[in-house]
């Protein structure tokens, strides 16, 4: 008979099962643990460098790393802008706030963000999202006025709550979605972005407001007397 016995830890109250389960959730990498012994002025340095990372490698920034920026920034410029304005269009406002949109994003992210790889700027679904949604409401030939001032507040409720998120360390969302709702999801935005460009594509001047394949389609069958010819 064997008469080893297991050890058990001493059960934790509530409040310390909490605060564990809290830290485990939102500092998994426990950013506090390397400077957590140090003097108080230095312990406020490194919490500035890691919620702020410019920081933290602006002062080793040099004129070979400018060079390879300078380039990489060329390239990307040629894509974002006619990236910004098609993607304005798509969401019925001005091309100016495309442009705008395009490098706005990448310069606070150069402030607040850490990653070399992440791309940030304008997404196609947010902008057919924005028109089909607001659309609904407002149109943007009746009152444009009206119309631009609704996606400026949308942006700037999602951009709090995107703030909330990122503060509250909330990424671990995104393991609750499964890679074929993500692969469904580019799809269908592939698909119906595709259709939105039947419109300029074909000359078509009645077209839908509406975005579904079903309504875009039917579209473009009525008034397809309106397509134009090599002729014209």
């Amino acid at each position: 008979m064997n008469t080893n016995q297991v050890n058990f830890d001493p059960p934790r109250n509530f409040r310390t099962t909490l605060k564990s389960k809290c830290k485990e959730t939102f500092f998994p990498d426990d950013p506090f643990r390397e400077f957590k012994n140090e003097k108080p002025f230095v312990k406020a340095k490194k919490a500035v460098q890691y919620f702020v990372p410019i920081f933290e490698w602006l002062p080793q920034y040099n004129l070979k790393l400018f060079r390879f920026d300078l380039l990489a920034g060329i390239t990307i410029t040629s894509l974002a802008i006619p990236q910004g304005i098609s993607y304005a269009k798509l969401a019925e406002i001005p091309p100016i706030i495309g442009l705008y949109s395009s490098f706005i994003p990448p310069l606070i992210y150069a402030i607040f963000g850490s990653s070399k790889h992440l791309a940030v700027g304008t997404v196609a679904a947010c902008s057919l999202l924005l028109a089909d949604t607001i659309g609904s409401k407002v149109s943007s030939k009746d009152d444009p006025t009206l119309y631009l001032n609704l996606i400026m507040t949308t942006a700037f409720i999602t951009g709090v709550f995107q703030a909330a998120l990122g503060f509250l360390r909330l990424g671990i969302l995104v393991d609750f979605l499964s890679h074929s709702t993500i692969t469904g999801f580019m799809g269908g935005t592939a698909i119906i972005i595709c259709l939105q460009q039947l419109k300029g594509l074909l000359g078509i001047i009645h077209f839908t407001t509406k975005t579904d394949v079903v309504s875009v389609l039917h579209a473009v069958f009525k008034n397809r007397h309106e397509v134009r010819t090599t002729k014209d």
